[in-house]
């Protein structure tokens, strides 16, 4: 945590998704981010002629798949890219950085995901009853991210 006295926890609503390769190179507005998300479950292992004792040991980290939403666009890269692994199941991992900005506009933090591609889409509900938007859902999975900290 900085040592400075006019530090204070940054908002969770001022961010942006830049993504980079399969020919998308752009960053994007979405309404939500989440999933930036890892989690090690132990292994346990029993001791041998002993069982009394089981062993928990570190297992390989999971990542939760990111999901983003937005308000459904006709056309874009990111939609191209996602229809062109849907459709013809070719797929061409990209990175994408989720920035969270401080007050200024300038990043505070960011994650790097790597190895995304992308593996649901999906379209809210449509209802005469409400006075929404339509919105898409878009969850990719990756490898890993990086948390990196900005100046």
């Amino acid at each position: 945590m900085p040592t400075t006295k006019n530090y204070y926890p940054p908002v969770g609503f001022y961010f942006q998704v830049k993504f980079q390769g399969g020919n998308i190179n752009s960053e994007a507005s979405f309404k939500e981010v989440s999933g930036l998300s890892v989690n090690i479950s132990p292994d346990e292992i029993k001791e041998g002629g002993n069982t009394r004792f089981v062993h928990k040991l570190p297992a390989t980290p999971k990542y939760s798949n990111l999901v983003l939403k937005r308000g459904l666009l006709k056309d874009s890269a990111l939609r191209k890219w996602i229809e062109k692994g849907i459709n013809e199941f070719e797929f061409t991992p990209i990175t994408v950085l989720v920035q969270l900005l401080n007050d200024k506009g300038d990043p505070t933090m960011a994650w790097k995901c790597t190895n995304v591609w992308p593996v649901k889409w999906d379209i809210s509900n449509f209802n005469s009853m409400n006075n929404e938007l339509v919105v898409e859902s878009i969850e990719l999975a990756y490898d890993a991210f990086e948390t990196m900290k900005m100046s």
